[in-house]
């Protein structure tokens, strides 16, 4: 981990929980002037620790309801880059990792049902010429999901 002092880390971790706290909210907390927790911000965000800001929506709320992971294979390495493509325009597909095992990538995916989930693998992911299997797995429940990154190491790691 980069070396930050634990004003820094309070502000990313604050900035995590609510991107929209006024800057003089920021400052209280952190005990400093709204001027130096400005410049503090436009320091990460120049560094790319902080990458953006937005809104977190219940996927749920918009008909979402279905959230799936999708393993995606190939054996001929000139498939990456329009399997790639295709996702990187692909909306329902909020995740792509490159994996190890026997799969090439791990998807995340959203959609409103598995009638939509069907047409996302026959329509875009298994029409990508090259990907030979794929694997899906529907989550029935999350008892968690997150996008907070943590800032300090936990206890059992030291």
């Amino acid at each position: 981990m980069p070396d930050f002092d634990p004003i820094d880390l309070a502000l990313i971790d604050l900035l995590q929980q609510d991107a929209r706290t006024p800057q003089a909210t920021l400052a209280k907390r952190v005990g400093l002037a709204p001027s130096s927790v400005n410049e503090r911000i436009r320091k990460l965000a120049e560094s790319a620790i902080v990458t953006g800001y937005r809104a977190h929506v219940a996927p749920e709320a918009l008909g979402y309801d279905l959230l799936a992971f999708v393993y995606a294979g190939w054996s001929d390495p000139a498939t990456e880059p329009a399997f790639l493509a295709a996702v990187e325009k692909e909306p329902a597909i909020v995740e792509a990792h490159h994996v190890t095992g026997s799969w090439n990538y791990m998807l995340k995916v959203r959609v409103r049902n598995t009638r939509m989930l069907e047409g996302l693998l026959a329509k875009v992911i298994k029409a990508v010429a090259g990907v030979e299997r794929t694997e899906t797995i529907i989550v029935l429940s999350s008892a968690k999901e997150t996008s907070v990154v943590p800032t300090r190491d936990p206890d059992w790691y030291k």
